[in-house]
């Protein structure tokens, strides 16, 4: 099926987790870039997991991250109702969301990644075998939601107890000092990298990710295409698409990266629901290779129908 501008287009965005407000913003850029292309679109406020499309909808296109959204609950529902959507599958959807999913694939496609161990905490939070500094990561979170960075002994219960509250079979990986890199891929393109600089002092969480959330006056600064030599960009770009392809990904992600100083790449994870303001990551290394945030939308739009016909 193709693209065509009688098709409605449902945008859907809000839904019941976490980063609600953070998809509502993505979805109303989304429906703006749309229409201005001169698409029929409805914006669907998603309240629950049982979301009433309207009448007609060809096309939904899914910007509602993390929980419901991007783990694969949004997907088995439009594919029962018989809608296409946009982005990754529902086998898809579920691995890249879940960290201990993601990691057993990581490492069966020798995907480089950080060592890491799953800590059971169903019957309350215990502590790891590994030494600090290291992670501590909820499985089934978006957004760096519940994730702790513990650099001494004493932090590391209270750290196990607040990513808790959020999963049970938590992840806990090596702490790798690097730069911060995030790498977009659309239908097999890989897109110049962006460099995440979070505030001095900080690391980069939903805080400074969205200050505008917290009511923060700086967040994290970002470049594209980040300083790197030829070499260490292609070695990132590589690993990033090695992720995206191990995953089954389909139309597009972003995947985010560490680079060490001495060359070594780690990816941490694959967003299959990336933020789509203007000012996202994605769009931000899409328009350096060439597409505006119009084009990218409807780019993703047409690549999603062609992969459901």
């Amino acid at each position: 099926m193709k693209l065509t501008e009688e098709m409605l287009i449902a945008v859907l965005m809000g839904g019941p987790g976490t980063e609600r407000e953070v998809s509502i913003a993505s979805g109303r850029a989304v429906v703006q870039a749309l229409q201005a292309k001169g698409y029929r679109v409805a914006a669907v406020d998603v309240m629950d997991t049982e979301p009433e499309l309207p009448e007609g909808t060809g096309l939904a296109f899914n910007v509602i991250h993390g929980t419901f959204g991007e783990d694969g609950g949004l997907q088995s529902y439009l594919e029962a109702l018989g809608i296409r959507y946009t982005g990754a599958g529902v086998k898809s959807s579920e691995v890249a969301f879940d960290k201990n999913l993601s990691k057993e694939c990581f490492l069966e496609h020798e995907v480089p990644t950080p060592s890491s161990e799953i800590v059971d905490c169903a019957n309350g939070a215990k502590l790891p075998e590994m030494s600090v500094p290291f992670v501590v990561k909820p499985p089934r979170e978006g957004s760096s939601v519940g994730i702790r960075v513990v650099k001494e002994v004493s932090e590391s219960m209270e750290a196990m107890k607040h990513a808790a509250r959020f999963g049970s079979d938590l992840l806990v990986e090596e702490f790798v000092e690097g730069r911060e890199l995030t790498v977009g891929v659309l239908n097999g393109e890989v897109f110049p990298v962006v460099e995440i600089a979070p505030p001095e002092g900080e690391w980069y969480d939903m805080e400074t990710k969205y200050p505008w959330l917290s009511g923060k006056e700086v967040g994290s600064q970002y470049t594209c295409p980040a300083d790197l030599t030829p070499e260490e960009t292609a070695i990132v770009q590589v690993a990033a698409k090695k992720a995206h392809n191990a995953l089954g990904i389909e139309v597009y992600s972003r995947v985010d990266v560490l680079l060490t100083s001495f060359g070594n790449p780690y990816v941490l994870e694959a967003n299959t629901i990336p933020g789509m303001t203007e000012t996202s990551l994605l769009p931000m290394g899409a328009s350096e290779a060439g597409y505006s945030f119009g084009d990218l939308c409807v780019k993703i739009a047409e690549l999603s129908l062609a992969a459901r016909p």
